[in-house]
């Protein structure tokens, strides 16, 4: 079954654009190192819980959007080979990432999958 990592980060509205842009150039560099899909969400209809929701997990603020995106590989050492190669791309290297989200309040994960319809 396939392996999933996923994401969850606070995205300033000012900077949906230019989140827009480097989800685009990451997602193209993930997929052509090996990726079966790469998805980008922004919320739509996501409540502010009381104790728990996706808006406390990452502490966004008023003028935030969350997003919620997710990588698909083949397995778990797929996933660790695609990974090592994207981390040292050229193209995604540097800092520009940071002035389009707070990177440390982003949730993530890798999934395996236990159910799929």
């Amino acid at each position: 079954m396939p392996y999933i990592d996923g994401f969850v980060v606070a995205v300033p509205k000012a900077n949906i654009e230019a989140y827009k842009k480097l989800a685009n150039l990451a997602g193209s560099i993930w997929k052509e190192h090996g990726a079966l899909k790469y998805v980008e969400c922004l919320a739509d209809d996501v409540p502010y819980g009381e104790l728990t929701s996706f808006p406390r997990a990452v502490m966004a603020k008023e003028d935030e959007v969350v997003g919620f995106s997710w990588i698909v590989y083949g397995s778990r050492k797929e996933r660790d080979d695609i990974v090592a190669k994207v981390m040292s791309d050229p193209r995604l290297q540097g800092d520009e990432w940071k002035t389009v989200f707070d990177g440390k309040r982003m949730i993530y994960g890798g999934f395996e999958t236990v159910v799929e319809l």
